[in-house]
């Protein structure tokens, strides 16, 4: 390596160096405030690092209000809408792609048309739907609506194009059916656009906040990103309170993109995003 790739590979190791300091800052600005007491955050000084942990912060909001139910209703909402979701769009981009059906390339650019939709202009027809299945107030008014993702379909339609079609033949040729080619050959072929489906939905699930506000009706059953609204309401100054409960509603998301970030760049390679 000469001088010039030496000078090269350090340039873009600082920039990456650079960025990423960038990108984490709001986050160590959110734990400085979650852990720094009203008093301190009411000083004009800057403060790297508060002078004492205020674990009030934490404790105070989660025993005034019923933050742990608001929490467990996220979770289950987000992990059941995951699972949910990612079956159908498995399911879905496996027909279009490898199944000859009439109407199939119009039906899924009609599907994909819908990309181009905003969520409000649905809202309503939505919200009527729930209504008259008896669903307002539920966990379910807020995961079915959104069941089936244009996006996820799209995803797992390109990357199962990619699935050479002689595995297909191949298993139908030793007597395969169609659901078992799919659940035997195909399917474990899949794990990192499952990854890929799996951060995606956990994230806007989890993040989810116009349609769970509409749908939930009593307090004890809103979603953490709700409650958080409420907490605004009530501690409207109290920016440690604010930023302690934001934190902890990060730690869910961190853990599934831990956990699948593995064969998430794999994923969305193979997928045609770019």
């Amino acid at each position: 390596m000469n001088a010039h790739e030496r000078r090269a590979v350090r340039l873009r190791v600082a920039l990456a160096v650079t960025g990423t300091l960038a990108m984490l800052f709001p986050v160590y600005w959110m734990v400085v405030t979650a852990l720094s007491s009203p008093a301190e955050l009411q000083q004009s000084a800057l403060r790297l690092w508060p002078s004492s942990i205020n674990w009030a912060n934490f404790s105070g909001p989660w025993g005034k209000f019923p933050y742990a139910d608001w929490f467990v209703n996220s979770v289950v909402i987000a992990v059941l809408a995951v699972v949910l979701t990612v079956v159908v769009n498995l399911m879905a981009g496996y027909a279009f792609a490898k199944l000859r059906f009439p109407g199939r390339n119009v039906l899924f650019l009609l599907i994909i048309s819908t990309l181009m939709v905003p969520v409000q202009v649905v809202m309503v027809p939505q919200f009527h739907l729930v209504v008259d299945f008896g669903l307002l107030g539920s966990d379910w008014g807020v995961i079915l609506p959104r069941l089936a993702e244009a996006f996820g379909l799209f995803m797992a339609r390109q990357f199962m194009m990619a699935v050479p079609d002689e595995l297909l033949e191949a298993a139908q040729v030793d007597g395969s059916a169609q659901w078992r080619t799919f659940t035997r050959v195909v399917l474990p072929l899949c794990r990192p656009l499952i990854a890929v489906l799996v951060i995606f939905t956990f994230m806007w699930r989890w993040n989810e906040f116009a349609w769970p506000l509409i749908v939930l009706k009593e307090p004890e059953s809103y979603t953490l990103q709700v409650g958080l609204l409420f907490l605004k309401n009530q501690y409207g100054q109290d920016y440690g309170a604010l930023m302690a409960m934001s934190l902890v509603s990060m730690i869910p998301m961190l853990v599934v993109f831990t956990l699948f970030q593995r064969h998430f760049v794999e994923g969305m390679a193979r997928s045609g995003i770019k």
